[in-house]
């Protein structure tokens, strides 16, 4: 004869079991819609399709933007379409104008869902870059800088500046 309490313990191991594979069942169920997807995580983007197929940057996203984080890092390989930052640009969500901040964000949400941890925001920033507003005091409408193309345009710019910071300086040490 088993000993009643030697019993109890191997029953209340299968109920355990039993509980288990039934919340198993039941979860997959609850989590996805009838297409296999994930419904509450729904694909925010501005442009009409992805750099690659959705169904490979499923699985591979992660490949690529290390491969273009390790060609920017080594060989100084910038703005790529595979770039994160247009990753950020294309996928912020409208209302909180970021990829990570909240469960209804792009990339937190499939994380969240996946149970991965997201950690491309510890350093990089998870919303876009905004536009520059305003005008520099030092650069007058009437004194341009020369030259059409845009690196002259911006070399004339930068030693127009520090012109017009040299002669302040000057000006105020005259003053003396």
């Amino acid at each position: 004869m088993i000993n009643p309490a030697k019993r109890r313990s191997v029953l209340g191991w299968l109920a355990a079991a039993l509980s288990a594979l039934l919340l198993a069942g039941v979860m997959p169920a609850t989590a996805d819609d009838e297409h296999g997807e994930h419904s509450s995580h729904k694909l925010i983007a501005k442009g009409d399709k992805c750099v690659r197929d959705e169904d490979y940057m499923r699985r591979n996203h992660m490949k690529i933007l290390m491969h273009q984080r390790d060609e920017t890092m080594r060989k100084g390989i910038r703005g790529s379409q595979d770039s994160l930052k247009n990753c950020i640009e294309c996928h912020v969500n409208p209302k909180t104008n970021s990829v990570a901040s909240s469960k209804e964000d792009f990339c937190m949400g499939c994380h969240t869902y996946a149970a991965v941890k997201l950690d491309c925001f510890e350093c990089h920033s998870s919303k876009p870059k905004a536009p520059a507003v305003g005008m520099n005091p030092i650069v007058t409408p009437e004194k341009k800088p020369e030259g059409n193309d845009k690196q002259s345009s911006m070399s004339g710019k930068m030693r127009w500046q520090l012109q017009a910071k040299q002669a302040s300086l000057n000006m105020g040490e005259g003053v003396k």
